[in-house]
């Protein structure tokens, strides 16, 4: 039993930890308790057998008394750091436990990108997992706009939204050069991405609202050129599919939540002290992201599909 009932970015900033655990217990059945509405995805890594309905308000740990099996061999907690999780796992009675808040468990890593946090922690117990190792299979479903240019302008928090009307000047000038450029909002958004779309005189048959199907939002992702957003879980979803992202941070470092090394992938963000990544109005580092300089990054990284020279910039993120 496997305990990570967060969100989609954090479903798979925790896709290396899980393939991790697969390896080390080849002979078990590897159960995830997660949110329902990622179970598809999450089968997909290869690395769960099934999934335990599990969710709470927020990042709160969920009740897990409702697993129908007998107790778990091994019980890893990839939820948090602190007893909550553990003891929802505890009250399983499993033979092991794996766990941060545990008498023998490794020291947090606060400082960590949360690959590495993962794949550390499984480590200190014996088992290998590689933070790389984060990529998904193309999905079946067909894209409903290949190779175009995915813009996400919402997040879970205020604090992560960077100003709509920013986004939509960068649509215009995306357009402007020639690319294709489709408008996605998640369950709650259709506001921001509709006002977003009549800024930029984004076509209607382009604006995708209401919140896709994930297997749908999937295959868009996969196929698109480019995804452009702030730090969601959109942006991790891109990198788990080997597409070019332009991601915008501001309360968190991309240190800790950013993509992994590489040049397909820019992580803007302004320096300064953390912020609150739950916030309800835009943290000020993000609002210090200037929109030539985004439509700068994303133009750099469209050249390149186009065969132009690639980008030889810093690998671990474009950092101002």
């Amino acid at each position: 039993m496997v305990l990570r009932a967060l969100g989609l970015g954090d479903l798979l900033a925790g896709v290396p930890a899980l393939r991790g655990i697969r390896r080390a217990f080849p002979g078990h059945q590897v159960v995830l308790a997660g949110p329902p509405g990622l179970t598809e995805l999450a089968l997909t890594t290869g690395a769960v057998d099934a999934v335990l309905a599990a969710e709470a308000p927020g990042r709160a740990v969920p009740d897990l008394t409702h697993w129908p099996g007998p107790p778990p061999d091994v019980a890893v907690d990839l939820h948090g750091n602190g007893p909550e999780s553990r003891d929802a796992l505890a009250a399983l009675h499993p033979r092991r436990l794996l766990a941060h808040a545990c008498p023998d468990g490794p020291p947090w890593l606060g400082h960590a990108n949360e690959r590495d946090r993962w794949c550390a922690f499984l480590g200190a117990y014996g088992i290998p997992a590689d933070p790389r190792d984060l990529r998904l299979p193309r999905p079946a479903t067909p894209s409903p706009a290949p190779g175009a240019v995915v813009v996400h302008p919402g997040a879970a928090s205020g604090s992560r939204c960077w100003p709509g009307e920013r986004y939509a000047a960068v649509v215009r000038c995306l357009r402007a050069a020639g690319h294709h450029v489709v408008l996605t909002g998640g369950p709650g958004e259709d506001d921001l991405v509709r006002s977003v779309a009549e800024r930029s005189g984004q076509p209607a048959d382009d604006v995708l609202t209401g919140g896709m199907p994930l297997g749908r939002l999937s295959a868009l992702v996969a196929e698109a050129s480019l995804v452009l957003s702030g730090d969601t879980g959109l942006a991790h979803l891109a990198v788990a599919h080997g597409t070019r992202t332009v991601t915008l941070f501001g309360p968190v470092s991309p240190r800790l939540w950013g993509p992994p090394p590489g040049p397909d992938h820019l992580a803007l963000w302004k320096p300064g002290p953390p912020g609150d990544p739950h916030g309800r109005t835009p943290d000020a580092r993000l609002l210090r992201l200037r929109t030539g300089e985004v439509a700068a990054a994303c133009l750099m990284l469209l050249r390149d599909t186009r065969g132009h020279r690639r980008f030889t910039g810093p690998e671990v993120a474009y950092v101002r």
